[in-house]
């Protein structure tokens, strides 16, 4: 199929799902496409169904007898009749739908956008399309390529898991993805590698953010704070409750009040499980089914050792849901009353703490994992993460930002590269390299084996580098200082949004 006009980067997933809609054979197929509101899911599924001629359907939240009605008004209006279609359940309204001619030569394409409104009415959804995958198997035919998708990311997630009706009938399981922190900045047309951050640690990398917005982002950080007190900080801007807008999308997250709080804790620094359960006055045995929930529903990642078999960190996967609970929640009567000017300048210090900090620590793994050459980290990473290293001579415990590692042909693991990702208003100087230098020396005494005999060190940046540091490292390959420029590249100065 031929790839949209206006629709920006993901050529991976529409390479799949076009292939998928085109597939020849008979009988129904289908493919589950989940992702975050905001990320472009539609903006993938309308043109696929409409250059296929077929059928594309976007639920709402309603009754099931309106549901009904409304799909059959649709069903309708794609058959060119001037009457709405009328069905007393959905098996009789799917087959209609089925029977459709494609005005194309290939399968029939039928979409169902928004699909946990229709469970929330008619939980019989998953049996009925077994069914129908299951017995079409055996029919003749060109065939329906079918699409089931939803923002609600633990309903869509458990669709395909264990006994579910849908286990194993599923040909393509599409998860679309937030844009990286590269391409984010290449959609929003940002050139300067400081505001591109910026912007990025606090409303990520959701495509549908810059049309809600309706502002163009700032040239450079002279303008940031005008931008983010009209736009974000703006109580009438759509954003400024998107992070309740957020959860209540996620129907298993029902006591709103106890994840908001675990978030609360998660933003404000609590990355374990004590940690939060601490800051909540909880056990933290009451605590482990809201954690795994706010990760089925993608809000929390779970972060193992790299390196150890320890207990895991927990962060927040959305920059936004993270800027919202550390700035704007913690000062909320003021922003609501439109005194944003102060209580934006109020919240500087927690904004730099908890939203920029963990942001270029994270953006510092995914340059490493992603865009790293070679000569940085001498081999192809396979594997990137966090370790927390014990000195015992000099009594302390080093939290280690970014661990590089590679795989073995058979399977091992080899350390590349171990790093420190400064996100402060100094330049950083020689003392970071003789940290990581200890604690590489740490790192080895305990057995981990390198790739190369010796892992190399990364100095992340956002202020630049002391003179006396980057003289201690001309003459050194086992170094790397890596400013906001270099986890950019050159690439990422652009003219205009969406290339």
């Amino acid at each position: 199929m031929d790839r949209p006009a206006g629709l920006y980067d993901r050529e991976a997933e529409w390479g799949e799902l076009s292939e998928f809609a085109t597939s020849v054979g008979a009988g129904v197929r289908l493919a589950v496409v989940r992702g975050r509101r905001r990320h472009g899911k539609s903006y993938l599924l309308r043109p696929l169904a409409e250059q296929a001629g077929g059928f594309y359907y976007q639920a709402v939240t309603h009754e099931r007898r309106l549901a009904l009605e409304d799909f059959g008004a649709k069903l309708a209006g794609r058959m060119g009749l001037r009457a709405p279609l009328r069905f007393d359940n959905w098996e009789a309204a799917l087959d209609q739908a089925f029977a459709l001619s494609p005005d194309g030569d290939g399968p029939l394409v039928v979409v169902i956008d928004e699909f946990p409104y229709l469970l929330d009415h008619s939980p019989e959804f998953p049996s009925l399309l077994q069914r129908t995958i299951d017995q079409s198997s055996t029919k003749d035919g060109r065939g329906v390529r079918l699409v089931v998708c939803g923002s609600a990311l633990s309903v869509m997630a458990t669709l395909l898991e264990g006994t579910q009706a849908l286990r194993g009938r599923a040909v393509v399981d599409e998860v679309v993805r937030a844009f990286d922190y590269r391409v984010a900045a290449r959609f929003w047309g940002i050139a300067d590698p400081r505001v591109a951050f910026s912007v990025h640690a606090v409303v990520g990398g959701a495509p549908g953010y810059l049309d809600m917005l309706g502002r163009e982002p700032p040239g450079s950080m002279t303008g940031f704070d005008d931008w983010i007190e009209r736009g974000v900080l703006n109580p009438s801007s759509a954003l400024f409750r998107e992070d309740d807008y957020l959860l209540t999308e996620e129907r298993g997250l029902s006591h709103r009040a106890l994840y908001h709080s675990v978030i609360v804790a998660i933003a404000g620094g609590a990355t374990r499980l004590t940690e939060v359960a601490a800051t909540l006055g909880r056990p933290a045995s009451a605590l482990t089914y809201p954690l795994r929930q706010l990760e089925d529903a993608g809000f929390v990642v779970k972060d193992e050792d790299a390196l150890r078999n320890r207990r895991p960190v927990y962060r927040l996967a959305d920059p936004i849901l993270r800027f919202h609970h550390v700035v704007t929640r913690r000062d909320l009567a003021r922003f609501e009353a439109r005194r944003t000017t102060e209580a934006w300048a109020d919240a500087q210090q927690r904004f730099s703490t908890h939203v920029l900090g963990p942001q270029f620590e994270q953006t510092a793994r995914d340059y490493t994992f992603r865009y790293a050459p070679n000569e940085v980290v001498g081999h192809p990473v396979a594997e990137v993460g966090t370790t927390v290293v014990n000195d015992r001579l000099g009594r302390a415990r080093h939290q280690v930002d970014v661990v590089a590692l590679a795989r073995t042909s058979d399977g091992s693991k080899r350390l590349l590269a171990i790093g420190e990702a400064k996100h402060t208003n100094r330049p950083v100087g020689a003392h970071e390299l003789e940290r990581l230098e200890r604690i590489r020396a740490l790192i080895e005494a305990e057995g981990t084996r390198s790739a190369d005999g010796q892992a190399r060190l990364l100095l992340f940046s956002a202020s630049g580098f002391t003179d006396d540091l980057e003289r201690t490292v001309e003459h050194r390959d086992d170094v790397s200082l890596l400013g906001l420029a270099e986890l950019y590249g050159t690439d990422s100065a652009l003219q205009g949004p969406r290339g």
